[in-house]
């Protein structure tokens, strides 16, 4: 007989998951460390202008008073989105006794759209965080997903050198100042961005779940929507990925901008009124870009007498204007995908097309991240340390640009 030998099982292969987890982490980590870094540094500059003035200690802690100089990022609209968090909406358009003006309204949450302060509730709720820590926790996380998504979109122009670069404008870019702060600035970003990597991607389900959630969070997801919509029906005509996949997500992709003006006309009686409060209460209505011409030829010969002016914060938002605009035709000359073309060039239709307060465009500008796409591309050309080097030295510099002169000096 012969002895049949005990079978032996060759050693387990090591998991998949942990296999994915560690190649993620090499891909992604750099970004995240020097996106985290870049960001830290502002914070700790801005706080630094912030609390050496001593002056938010006088103010009312709704617009920008505390007892800590931190206490100035949950103030303005960030009071506002945690009215929602704690105690939901009552829309209704409310007059003001009296007025002649421009304000004919009183503010009213219903301004505010809803999936930011749900998101602020439900990590209050499983964390045991206040509304104000919850939204802080919210915006950061929101913006190191926003930095992989623009990291992600800008890697296919321009490598892995490009993307980094990407990641690390969207740390230091004018009006960064939000993306750490109880705002909801970060989480549309990151929507917009990996909805736009989606469809750079083809995967249409996912472009349309992201875009749907964004609609839920700023009215200025329609240009997202327009632009999901156009590459759709760009790849129906190609013939690209069938029917079925595109058309449902162009029918998913409006539904939570819709149902949210819809929910709030409804509930006010009428259709139009998120529009008649925006226009009533804030003084925010399109206006075809007349605003922006009046700004634009008023403050570089010294003149702020328009309407919300904010001198130090509009030379810097006149600054961004100017910026994107000489942004543009080199994002066009890289020839991007039409996606990214139309969600850029919508938005900033809707921005610098709108009455509103100037100071703020440096802000409402930052979902414009395909306008960093030129920027990266050129920036690959530079090594590590000196990209890391002239980041590093705006990121300094970005305490007071993009913080100082929205919180403090502007109105955010």
């Amino acid at each position: 007989m012969t002895a049949t030998l005990p079978h032996i099982r060759p050693p387990a292969p090591a998991s998949a998951s942990g296999s994915r987890l560690r190649a993620a982490a090499r891909r992604h980590g750099p970004v995240l460390a020097m996106f985290g870094t870049l960001k830290l540094a502002g914070f700790c500059s801005f706080l630094y202008l912030l609390s050496s003035t001593g002056d938010y200690r006088t103010k009312h802690p709704r617009f920008g008073g505390g007892a800590h100089a931190w206490d100035v990022l949950a103030t303005w609209d960030g009071w506002w989105y945690q009215q929602i968090a704690q105690h939901g909406y009552d829309p209704k358009l409310v007059p003001v006794p009296g007025a002649t003006g421009l304000i004919t309204l009183e503010g009213n949450s219903a301004a505010f759209f809803p999936l930011y302060p749900a998101l602020i509730r439900l990590t209050s709720t499983v964390t045991g965080l206040g509304s104000y820590g919850a939204g802080l926790l919210v915006s950061i996380v929101a913006s190191f997903a926003a930095a992989l998504g623009i990291y992600a979109v800008a890697e296919r122009f321009g490598g892995r050198r490009a993307g980094l670069a990407a990641a690390g404008l969207w740390a230091v870019w004018p009006g960064s100042g939000v993306e750490w702060a109880v705002y909801s600035d970060s989480l549309y970003v990151a929507l917009a961005a990996w909805s736009c990597h989606a469809v750079l991607t083809r995967r249409w389900l996912t472009a349309g779940v992201l875009t749907f959630a964004a609609g839920l969070n700023r009215p200025t997801a329609a240009a997202l929507i327009a632009a999901l919509g156009v590459a759709a029906l760009l790849s129906l005509r190609r013939r690209e990925d069938g029917a079925l996949r595109p058309l449902l997500a162009m029918a998913l992709a409006p539904l939570g901008l819709l149902g949210y003006l819809l929910w709030v006309g409804n509930e006010m009686g009428d259709l139009s009124g998120y529009f008649k409060l925006q226009s009533g209460a804030w003084a925010h209505s399109f206006d075809y870009g007349e605003q922006t011409w009046d700004v634009l030829t008023s403050v570089p010969v010294g003149k702020f007498d328009y309407l919300f002016a904010y001198p130090f914060a509009d030379v810097i938002s006149v600054g961004v204007i100017l910026l994107a605009c000489a942004l543009l035709p080199l994002l066009l000359r890289l020839r991007p995908p039409a996606v990214l073309v139309l969600y850029t060039v919508l938005t900033l239709a809707l921005v610098l097309g709108s009455q509103q307060i100037v100071a703020n465009i440096s802000r409402y500008l930052l979902p414009c991240f395909p306008l960093f796409l030129p920027l990266a591309v050129a920036m690959r050309r530079l090594s590590l340390p000196v990209q890391c080097t002239l980041l590093g030295i705006a990121a300094l510099a970005s305490g007071s640009y993009a913080g100082y002169a929205l919180f403090e000096l502007g109105v955010p």
